[in-house]
């Protein structure tokens, strides 16, 4: 694998992008330090080296509940009857495939994986747990965990410095 190397302006230019990724150029330019072709020039690398992997809108959901109602988010731990490669990498690659799925973790030690989903409403819930949990004779045990109020939400990585 290549290795990548990035200076202090890549790393202005990613802690800016982390905040607000829709900013213009001459705005994003400005925090880095850099003209505005310069910055176009670096982000594109960026992105060519698959540090910027994609750029979202983040919705809040206390707004989108006025909308369509509240939702349920759900941290679930679950545990395999056996742990070999194959068996979870299929489990793996079934739940990243669901739109319900938000994030999946595979951890140790404790369950096989951690997973962040979210439903519409309960019904909505056990029709996930169905499709995922209960129709798979591999899952031995599902702990759900229902989460009453979301205090901190940043998906932000922390950035160092550049090691050059």
């Amino acid at each position: 694998m290549k290795e990548i190397e990035i200076d202090a302006i890549d790393f202005r230019l990613l802690a800016a992008l982390q905040k607000d990724a829709a900013q213009s150029q001459q705005a994003l330019a400005a925090q880095a330090h850099v003209s505005p072709a310069t910055c176009l020039r670096r982000v594109r690398r960026l992105q060519d080296l698959g540090l910027i992997e994609r750029q979202v809108a983040l919705l809040n959901p206390e707004r989108l509940a006025q909308v369509q109602g509240h939702g349920l988010t759900a941290i679930v731990e679950v545990t395999l009857e056996r742990q070999d490669a194959e068996r979870l990498t299929a489990f793996e690659q079934r739940v990243a495939a669901d739109e319900a799925v938000q994030q999946c973790y595979r951890v140790s030690p404790g369950p096989d994986f951690v997973l962040v989903v979210a439903a519409r409403d309960m019904p909505g819930y056990l029709a996930l747990a169905q499709r995922l949990f209960t129709q798979d004779a591999d899952v031995r045990n599902v702990k759900a965990f229902f989460s009453v109020k979301r205090s901190k939400f940043d998906p932000s990585l922390p950035l160092g410095q550049p090691t050059h």
